[in-house]
């Protein structure tokens, strides 16, 4: 078996703890946090965008530190920060410590994240690029499925201080599995011998990288500024379906916790796949269009949500939401590769991070607000799926095929 499948599995464990660990598990803590801490939704928004933004500042900067010093050590030393700022949060007693926690949960968060979902393009050939961005997204919906099961039977033994163990419990896993990633990953296909999966090479680069250089050369690119667009209207949406998810299900409709992590479960069970099917749709007929498709899907999943308030909704939401969970990162990835190749590819994901990053850090907050003010999350979850449908559009200016580095 070539190495570059190790780097892919690997990969799948990284996104698992940086994303399905560090970001997702929120959702699930979120209604007994919010208790413990006497938050309002508003606050519970706001906590979340401090942990976005967190996230969008070392992303950015991630991607270019990958580009110069490797993949490899950033993500290690990411997943230490994470892991001890994931236990840290379970010793909060305010809504300022709690926002602070989260906050640096964000610089390990986007300092793994980012250049894991680049490494494919170092390793696979971009006719194959897709299909192994995949498989390493398919940590996020394996991490969503462990965060559903796993949690709610925690918080609820543990009683007011459930939410706390649970952080302790992230935390604790994320430091262990750091080491086993770092000892599994390797940067290049030549630190093994070996050349790209597919059985061609890229043209080597003939210049040293330079932070400078990189965003020189990312910038420069015009499809990379489309990719950006498109990306903002993805983490605008998606994130407040995700944050909200659990709280709208007990709080206002009045599902059991542990039936609500069921659904939520469902829905990360089913997310595990998107992101393979959706990298080999991209893989056959172009970026474009299986970014189309996946944000009519998600939107569709934002409607049914919104206003089919039954059980049989909800599981339907969920299933048809996990199909294309986390396509759009997917194929955003492979057409950062596509766009930038191998060795930029972590600086051209981290730039459009940018704009991902933003719509992540307004979402929520807008999303609570919203709450707030109407006392319903009804509207907030229709306002996600106006911009998906603007996503959709907007991923037509995008490249139609992908171009062989």
């Amino acid at each position: 078996m070539h190495y570059a499948w190790v780097i892919a599995l690997t990969g799948t464990i990284v996104t698992i703890l940086a994303h399905g660990f560090g970001r997702m598990s929120y959702s699930v803590i979120l209604p007994s946090m919010r208790e413990g801490l006497k938050l309002t939704y508003t606050q519970l928004g706001a906590i979340a965008t401090g942990n976005f933004i967190g996230y969008l500042s070392l992303a950015i900067i991630g991607g270019f530190l990958a580009a110069k010093y490797g993949t490899r050590k950033l993500v290690f030393v990411s997943l230490l920060v994470l892991s001890i700022s994931l236990f840290l949060t379970g010793l909060s007693n305010s809504f300022l410590s709690a926002f602070l926690m989260r906050l640096i949960s964000g610089l390990g968060n986007g300092g793994s994240y980012v250049p894991i979902m680049a490494i494919p393009a170092a390793w696979f050939v971009s006719s194959k690029r897709g299909l192994a961005t995949g498989i390493v997204s398919a940590g996020i919906g394996i991490g969503l499925f462990i965060s559903g099961i796993m949690l709610p039977p925690v918080i609820t033994h543990y009683g007011e201080n459930g939410w706390r163990k649970a952080w302790f419990l992230l935390g604790i896993i994320v430091f262990i599995f750091s080491f086993v990633c770092y000892a599994l990953l390797r940067d290049k296909p030549s630190e093994k011998g070996l050349s790209m999966y597919g059985g061609e090479d890229e043209k080597k680069p003939t210049s040293k990288v330079t932070l400078f250089g990189a965003f020189r050369e990312v910038t420069r690119q015009k499809e990379i500024w489309k990719l950006g667009f498109v990306y903002f209207m993805y983490g605008f949406s998606y994130i407040i379906y995700l944050t909200f998810f659990v709280a709208y299900l007990t709080k206002e409709i009045g599902v059991s916790p542990i039936q609500a992590g069921k659904i939520y479960g469902v829905l990360g069970i089913v997310s595990i796949f998107c992101g393979i099917i959706y990298g080999w749709i991209s893989d056959v007929v172009g970026r474009k269009y299986g970014t189309f498709l996946a944000y009519l899907t998600l939107g569709l999943s934002y409607v049914i949500f919104a206003l089919w308030k039954t059980e049989g909704g909800f599981y339907t939401s969920a299933l048809i939401f996990g199909i294309s969970a986390f396509s759009v990162p997917t194929i955003m990835a492979a057409a950062s590769g596509d766009a930038m190749g191998s060795k930029l590819a972590p600086a051209g994901l981290g730039f459009i991070t940018l704009f991902f990053g933003i719509g992540q850090a307004v979402g929520p907050a807008l999303g609570g607000w919203i709450k707030d003010a109407t006392n319903t999350f009804t509207y907030a979850f229709l306002l996600s799926a106006l911009v998906s449908l603007i996503g959709a559009i907007g991923s037509l200016m995008l490249r139609g095929r992908t171009r062989t580095p």
